[in-house]
């Protein structure tokens, strides 16, 4: 037995018909562009482009070294990014 809520109402939306061929060329340009609504509010979608974006990488580490970094905390990557590039300015690596 069909509950009412899955009924399907054939008439509930007048058709119009639209030709295609008058809407605009969506673009990767105009993806780019486009703003997102959510109802009245515009909402952003994910961080602004950096200037220079960080790359991931893999690195195989000693499980000493591994857990040196781990009982630093919270921010260990960062702590370490300091480090390396610490030791480049300097001449050490």
């Amino acid at each position: 037995m069909l509950k009412s809520k899955n009924i399907i109402k054939k008439n509930w939306v007048k058709k119009t018909w639209i030709d295609p061929d008058d809407a605009p060329e969506l673009t990767e340009d105009w993806f780019k562009k486009a703003d997102l609504y959510d109802g009245d509010k515009l909402i952003r979608r994910g961080r602004p482009p950096v200037e220079k974006p960080k790359k991931r990488i893999t690195l195989r580490l000693d499980d000493r070294i591994i857990t040196a970094l781990h009982a630093i905390g919270k921010g260990y990557n960062a702590r370490v990014e300091k480090l390396l590039l610490k030791a480049i300015e300097q001449g050490k690596l």
